[in-house]
This record gives C-alpha cells, structure tokens and sequence, in this order.
C-alpha cells in the first residue's frame, strides 16, 4: 500500500511541475503575469503597475502612444474607460482594480469579459492622495452586461 502511495505522490508532483493541474489542463505561462497597455506619460499607470508588483503580479509594461486601439479591441466602452487597460489570463482589467478583486476573478473564473473601475476614483490603488472616494469595480461582458463585483466605500 505504501509503495501505491508514494507512487501518487511522485505522478501528483510530475504533474505539477509539467505544468498541468490536477483538472487536467494545462496551466498558462503564469496567472499572476499582467500585461498593461498605458501612456509612457501617466503616473498613476506607473503607481498602479508598482502597486500590483508589490501584491505578487509580474506587470509587463507596453507604453503606446494611444490607448484606444487597445480599448477597443478588448471590449471596454468609453463608460468604463480609465487611464490603462489591462490582461491577464484571458480577462480584462480596465483602470484601478484592485488585486483583491483580480485575485478573486481569478480564482471564481466568471463569465465575464473583465472587471473595470471607470474613471480615476481617489483612494483606488494608483490613486491614493491622502483621501478616499467610494468606487465600484464592475464586470463587464461582451455583450454589454455590466454588475457590482465589490464596493470599495
């Protein structure tokens, strides 16, 4: 029985580390890596990029000239519409949302296109300037739904 068990334990370890989960699928290049599309010009992208650093996510960075493209292209509207948009793990993430929120996104894997925090709230992580505005971070889809994920008074 014991030769049984440490047998499993051997397969359940090769199988992590080759980069497959215990569901069978394979895992992506890394579930914290974000990749952030932003003016090389906007400090509070710079501030959110450090901040999200600092909560375990390796932020790569892509300074463009114009932003919009890239709005576009991942679905968010000019009502959700911030200063950076964001990718990870297939979701966006549009302005400053918080980590808790995106680790939580990650992990409940909704039916969602992503999460946005519209606008440039005070106190939103990037924008912290000594006092807090309350924000929501909504969902979005792609066909135009949008719902509170979490409020932040």
């Amino acid at each position: 029985m014991k030769k049984y068990l440490v047998s499993a334990a051997i397969l359940v370890a090769a199988l992590l580390s080759g980069g497959f989960l215990l569901s069978g699928g394979p895992r992506t290049a890394s579930a914290t890596e974000i990749t952030v599309y932003k003016s090389p010009l906007c400090g509070c992208c710079k501030d959110w990029e450090k901040y999200m650093r600092a909560n375990g996510f390796s932020v790569k960075s892509v300074n463009v000239d114009d932003i919009r493209p890239y709005k576009s292209r991942y679905g968010v509207t000019p009502s959700l519409a911030s200063c950076h948009t964001a990718v990870i793990d297939g979701y966006v993430v549009e302005g400053h949302v918080p980590a808790a929120d995106i680790r939580r996104m990650l992990k409940e894997r909704p039916a969602i296109q992503g999460l946005a925090v519209p606008g440039m709230p005070s106190g939103s992580p990037g924008m912290e300037q000594g006092y807090n505005d309350p924000y929501d971070v909504l969902t979005f889809d792609k066909t135009g739904n949008l719902s509170v994920y979490s409020r932040h008074p």
